[in-house]
């Protein structure tokens, strides 16, 4: 379900923990994470490679589990939440744009991006073909992940997170397999729904001048939030 109150922060970690087993060790990911996200408010996530990014956007959407802590998004406690909640919440309120892509091999350009609105019984071909458009792949509807370049399939990836017009959209690296102008496109767009469409976003990123542009930078390191949370340059 959506907030309750328009007072509610999109989303609200207090204490977040999360560790993952390797063999006979527990590598802390992230620990004891306290961190809060406005409506329409824009958060760049920094910090070096392994310090926790990807397992915190992982968090905030429900694709991975707390430990430990609060973690409540869109109004639902995501550490209580069945897999069947977490499952509609991100069909319907997130959209997740995955460093991997994460797309259907067996499903077109256009049918990946319209999944989220076909499994929630509510297909849109005007929005799909809409986002096609606005990612520059129009012409490329019909054409499967396997015929796509990687900066192709990752511009169908954005397009599906968005379809369904989400109230929080997490990026990991959004623009990290794309050239200077396609991925400077799918920054546009990102912030053009922001503006249109009153979405949140969290973006993971090595980017400078993105995280310049952000409302506010979060930095990472080895799992814990840093201080300083102020973008500076």
């Amino acid at each position: 379900m959506p907030p309750t109150s328009p007072d509610e922060p999109i989303a609200l970690l207090e204490g977040a923990c999360r560790t993952y087993q390797r063999g006979e060790l527990r590598v802390p990911a992230l620990a004891d994470v306290d961190f809060r996200l406005e409506r329409r408010e824009l958060v760049a996530l920094t910090g070096p490679s392994g310090c926790g990014k990807s397992t915190l956007l992982n968090v905030i959407s429900g694709v991975d589990r707390a430990d430990a802590g609060r973690v409540r998004v869109c109004g639902q406690d995501l550490v209580a939440a069945g897999e069947s909640q977490l499952t509609l919440l991100r069909r319907r309120h997130i959209g997740v744009v995955f460093q991997d892509f994460q797309l259907m091999p067996n499903l077109t350009a256009a049918e990946n991006i319209g999944l989220p609105l076909a499994l929630d019984g509510r297909p849109d071909p005007a929005r799909v073909a809409e986002l096609l458009e606005r990612v520059g792949l129009a012409g490329r509807a019909t054409h499967y992940p396997s015929e796509l370049s990687g900066g192709e399939q990752q511009r169908v990836a954005v397009a599906r997170a968005l379809v369904h017009r989400p109230e929080l959209v997490v990026a990991d690296e959004p623009t990290g397999n794309l050239d200077s102008q396609s991925g400077a496109d799918v920054l546009e767009l990102l912030f053009e729904v922001r503006l249109e469409e009153g979405a949140a976003l969290v973006i993971a990123t090595h980017d400078r001048e993105l995280a310049a542009r952000a409302d506010r930078e979060v930095r990472l390191r080895d799992g814990r939030l840093q201080p300083d949370e102020t973008a500076t340059t």
